[in-house]
């Protein structure tokens, strides 16, 4: 521990001013007692005129309530209290239209105080900017869950997709239709054309999936040309149209390559989640049943299981 009577009161309280994150001192009602630090202006900005004031005077009914029950939840514990929190410009009184555009990310540490401050039990709340690992903890976990040549979602992604809807099955019974397909003779292509000719093919085939799917449909690559789509509160009848327009839109899409995609056509498995399934992944199993059936029937088609 610091011997504090090496240093005059005018030494400590530079020390204080000049830490980088700012340092609350807040009580049990939420009434910002005093402030400390925060000197790194490329993060802060001075808070100062908060001293004085509550929280209820500063962020709106949602923030204030999550800011007290921190609070709480740090005094009736000796431990150390770390919290990740954003505030966005509409928290905020007085900034719904002047403040940030983007949300702002902190990470809290707060610790109960041994002494009371203004008659109330109180804490320290030191508030670190964490907005530039958030996003890039962001944009890691996008590019972990991404296919990157379609920007779709890639096959890690598609299977916790799959296991949610499942879940959301098992619980509640709602439905979901499941599409496997892929473009049919996608092999000539490449063997004709090369693998970047392929390459482009699967990247139109992805760009109509953005086109034409629903708002709720969830498209993604499973690998090579084969790409699945989910459609949750859909049953396989009612996504056979949906799949159906895909078909041709697809189609009509590679025939506009040019000779690469001449006679380019593309063939569909469909199925649902059905009771009995003893796990997500079945619907896939069924779906892919189905493509190949469509294969065996002649391409260019859609079967339903």
């Amino acid at each position: 521990m610091t011997d504090l009577s090496l240093f005059s009161p005018e030494q400590i309280a530079d020390l204080l001013a000049a830490l980088p994150d700012p340092a609350f001192i807040l009580t049990r009602s939420g009434r910002y007692a005093a402030l400390f630090g925060g000197s790194d202006a490329r993060y802060y900005h001075d808070g100062s005129s908060l001293v004085g004031k509550s929280i209820r005077d500063v962020l709106n009914e949602e923030k204030t309530h999550f800011f007290l029950t921190q609070i709480a939840i740090a005094l009736a514990s000796d431990d150390l209290h770390v919290v990740e929190y954003p505030l966005a410009r509409d928290d905020i009184k007085g900034l719904e239209t002047t403040g940030p555009m983007q949300t702002i990310w902190f990470e809290g540490r707060v610790q109960r105080l041994a002494h009371q401050v203004l008659g109330e039990d109180a804490v320290l709340w030191v508030a670190s900017n964490i907005t530039a690992s958030k996003k890039l903890e962001a944009q890691l976990r996008r590019q972990s869950e991404t296919d990157a040549l379609t920007g779709l979602a890639n096959r890690r992604k598609l299977i916790i997709v799959l296991g949610e809807h499942y879940t959301l099955f098992l619980r509640y019974k709602t439905p979901m239709a499941a599409l496997i397909f892929d473009i049919d003779h996608f092999k000539r292509i490449n063997d004709e054309y090369g693998h970047l000719a392929g390459d482009k093919a699967i990247a139109a085939t992805a760009e109509v999936c953005r086109s034409e799917l629903r708002a709720s449909d969830f498209a993604g690559r499973l690998g090579g040309d084969e790409f699945v789509v989910l459609m949750p509160h859909t049953s396989a009848e009612q996504a056979l149209p949906i799949a159906e327009r895909l078909r041709v839109r697809v189609a009509d899409q590679l025939k506009s390559m040019g000779t690469l995609g001449a006679g380019a056509t593309l063939s569909g498995g469909l199925s649902q989640l059905q009771e009995g399934d003893a796990s997500s992944e079945e619907v896939l199993k069924r779906a892919d049943e189905a493509l190949y059936r469509a294969k065996r029937n002649g391409r260019n088609r859609i079967v339903r299981h």
